[in-house]
């Protein structure tokens, strides 16, 4: 834990009593201040009692008395429109903030200058926090990996010179982070997300500037219009990251062209061809920026390639869980729109593709391009029939329904394809609930059936 103790004998508010706000209150008790909390969901409101914490319906409080609102992330402050805590906060001038802002504090009160490195971007940040992490780790660093992927920040261990804190944020964070200061900043990409939060595109990009803005040292993947113009207003102290497309190539940049990442003036720094985990153009930028922080951290070639030969990557993103003979598994549950099932597709060939769900708006027809990498698709769930629309004449398919189904049979034609290396892909372009309550359920399920294979 990070106790916090910036906020010492003053009483602070706190609305949103999930993971990251229980362990908020936690850390704001161990620093001696005073905390009331309360949620609007009655299983929270008794596990946070559980834990000592004391709770008060806000609305009945008397907020002259509040030192700042903590507000969890996933609470509206702004769009559609301000939940009602945030307007009693902002009818009493209370300031509000996240816990990442907690932590911010805390840092520049004991540990000014320790190693803070914050990531954000619309894709690909969750893979690059846990890449940088584990480059910085396998080096023998200290590191301390949490926020947006997984572990609240304040259950980590507190700032200190010899230790990194390596912090994945979302638009939602950022916005609750009035004084973000990391020593190195990372914006990978910005396409149009969460507006029904943020409004407009042009706030979005600027909620996600804030980040960059007040890092020591910026490192901008720059593929992308918004990106780009976001690091041309930042100058100085940044590192762009590049991945060519076709014959456009950046001169002032970090490049990563045929796997190879290479410096501005084309010293070559890692190699990632033949990483499983890190196959594909997108994964190319994150190992660019993963390779900039690291080298901005002091990590030497050596250490830095070490740690990108390694990388397991991440769960249902991409993951390999398995081979038959020639045959490749590959779990990528996380992929619920076709957006997301591009990145796979490009990043193979001879693909027994299974996919399927409960479809998203436009379906698969923006993976048409791609579909000469499918050797066969293996349907299931609701999106069957739309699906099998789309692919008709183009692609062979065969209607599964459920999992327990595809597998074997993908796994069989895959083995009898002939193909050097041919991939049963878990790819869906869909969400998941239609069968399973989640992608990680989706995806723990593949891995099973794929281990249960003869």
């Amino acid at each position: 834990m990070t106790p916090v103790t910036v906020f010492q004998e003053k009483t602070v508010a706190l609305f949103g009593l999930g993971g990251s706000g229980l362990a908020t209150a936690l850390a704001l008790k161990a620093g001696g201040a005073g905390v009331q909390a309360w949620d609007d969901n009655a299983d929270s409101l008794a596990r946070a009692r559980e834990a000592g914490i004391e709770t008060r319906d806000l609305r009945e409080a008397d907020w002259s008395g509040f030192a700042a609102l903590v507000l969890s992330p996933g609470v509206p402050l702004t769009h559609p429109e301000p939940h009602w805590s945030v307007r009693l906060a902002r009818d009493a001038g209370v300031a509000i903030i996240g816990d990442i802002e907690l932590f911010c504090r805390e840092r520049r009160a004991q540990a000014a200058g320790a190693p803070f490195v914050a990531i954000t971007g619309t894709n690909g940040k969750s893979t690059t926090t846990a890449l940088i992490a584990h480059v910085l780790a396998q080096a023998g660093r200290d590191v301390q990996m949490g926020g947006n992927i997984g572990t609240a920040i304040l259950s980590l261990e507190p700032p200190a010179a010899d230790r990194v804190h390596v912090i994945e944020m979302s638009s939602f964070q950022i916005d609750l982070t009035p004084s973000l200061d990391p020593s190195v900043g990372v914006l990978m990409n910005i396409t149009p997300d969460h507006l029904d939060r943020h409004g407009t595109m042009e706030q979005y990009a600027a909620i996600k500037e804030r980040l960059i803005q007040g890092a020591g040292l910026a490192v901008v993947g720059i593929d992308d219009a918004p990106s780009r113009a976001i690091a041309d207003r930042r100058g100085a102290d940044l590192v762009r990251v590049h991945v060519p497309h076709g014959d456009v190539l950046c001169t002032d940049a970090l490049t990563v062209r045929e796997g190879i990442v290479r410096d501005v003036d084309g010293t070559a720094l890692a190699d990632v061809n033949g990483i499983g985990s890190l196959r594909g153009a997108h994964n190319w930028q994150n190992a660019g920026v993963a390779v900039a922080v690291a080298r901005a951290l002091g990590l030497s070639p050596e250490q830095i390639q070490a740690g990108l030969t390694s990388f397991p990557g991440l769960p249902h993103r991409m993951e390999e869980v398995g081979r038959r003979g020639h045959v490749l598994f590959v779990n990528d549950s996380k992929a619920t729109n076709a957006d997301s099932t591009e990145k796979a597709l490009t990043a193979f060939r001879d693909i027994h593709w299974i996919l399927g769900g409960k479809a998203k708006e436009g379906g698969i027809f923006p993976l048409v391009p791609y579909f000469e990498r499918v050797a066969h698709a293996y349907l299931i769930g609701a999106a069957s029939d739309a699906f099998a629309a789309t692919l008709e004449g183009a692609v062979p398919y065969t209607r599964c329904e459920t999992l327990e189904n595809a597998v074997p049979k993908a796994a069989e034609n895959a083995a009898a394809s002939g193909a050097p290396e041919p991939v049963v892909l878990l790819s869906p372009a869909c969400a998941s609930y239609d069968q399973f309550r989640n992608f990680e359920i989706r995806g723990n399920r593949f891995r099973e059936l794929v281990q249960a294979l003869p």
